[in-house]
């Protein structure tokens, strides 16, 4: 039974789970947007609210705190440099899912996650 556990498995055991989250939320940093199943979707957007809110606080913990999830000296220092000021106006809801319909090859739905400050026509 699974009364009181927090979270999705998605198939994953532990360490592959956490792994994955926060190379997806590294990627949400990096991009503005990824494509994403909506179950992943919805544990990743945690994950990134998360590393935005640490990241607002700008000292050497948060930026310690913020490489314990994504591994990527990079992206945490766009994270600190760009992300986190631009969203600095607003206390929480750093991130949007918007549907996109069936995947091709096997039907799963597909939606996008993004931050909400991403503008497609930058990219």
């Amino acid at each position: 039974m699974r009364h009181a556990k927090k979270g999705r498995r998605l198939g994953k055991d532990s360490q592959h789970r956490r792994l994955m989250l926060g190379t997806m939320a590294g990627q949400v940093i990096s991009h503005g947007r990824i494509k994403t199943t909506p179950t992943r979707a919805k544990e990743v957007r945690g994950v990134v609210d998360r590393l935005v809110t640490i990241a607002k606080r700008d000292d050497i913990a948060s930026r310690r705190r913020a490489a314990v999830v994504v591994k990527d000296k990079q992206i945490v220092r766009q994270l600190f440099e760009d992300v986190a000021p631009d969203l600095d106006d607003r206390n929480s809801g750093y991130t949007r899912i918007l549907k996109l319909g069936p995947r091709k090859g096997d039907g799963a739905e597909q939606v996008y996650l993004e931050l909400v400050n991403y503008d497609p026509s930058q990219s």
